[in-house]
């Protein structure tokens, strides 16, 4: 049984919320496990599904705000100069704006299944001025998605996730790859459709 499992057994919903909340902050916390995690307590009668899923998608929203917000109001500047403390730096930034000129708002979406980069784009968007409007759309939509994904998986295999969890990184490594390729083919048929016109 990993630290995530153990979290839940000692401060259940709480730990769910609260870590989620401070990854999006970009502290290193291991939200993935812990949702499959509290997937598995629910196929056990020891957590609820619905409560689990609510919990862990406002904590991913509220730091996916906070974050945009941090960004904001405090600038470039401020996150070059002690971003460090929170794992945030000139070169975390330059490759979110890398990724972002590539897939726009759907990063927003999918950034969530990016090791790396799901902990930026908060303060990214908010430091690059994003409308608040606009990114929220994108952020908790993609949010409640990854919560759900996870949540559910976790479920789906009950008692046998710490079997396959292994096995689970490598599918959604693949599944990462093959997502981030289809946004490029993507991304470039446009570029060249645009180009013909």
């Amino acid at each position: 049984m990993g630290n995530a499992a153990i979290w839940l057994e000692h401060y259940g919903y709480g730990i769910l919320f609260a870590a989620l909340l401070l990854e999006m902050l970009a502290l290193p916390l291991p939200g993935e496990m812990l949702m499959s995690y509290t997937g598995v307590f629910i196929s056990e009668g020891r957590m609820n599904l619905l409560l689990s899923i609510i919990v862990a998608g406002v904590g991913v929203t509220a730091g996916v705000t906070l974050s945009y917000f941090v960004g904001y109001k405090l600038g470039k500047p401020f996150v070059l100069k002690y971003g460090r403390h929170f794992h945030i730096g000139e070169a975390q930034l330059a490759k979110t704006s890398v990724w972002f000129e590539k897939y726009g708002e759907k990063l927003l979406f999918i950034a969530y299944f990016i090791p790396g980069v799901r902990h930026f784009t908060g303060y990214f968007c908010g430091v690059m001025r994003v409308p608040f409007r606009h990114y929220a759309l994108y952020a908790y939509t993609g949010a409640w998605f990854w919560v759900c994904t996870f949540i559910l998986l976790g479920h789906a295999l009950g008692e046998k996730f710490e079997a396959y969890h292994h096995t689970i990184n490598r599918y959604m490594l693949v599944l990462m790859l093959v997502g981030v390729g289809t946004s490029l083919l993507v991304y470039f048929l446009q570029r060249l459709r645009k180009k013909a016109t």
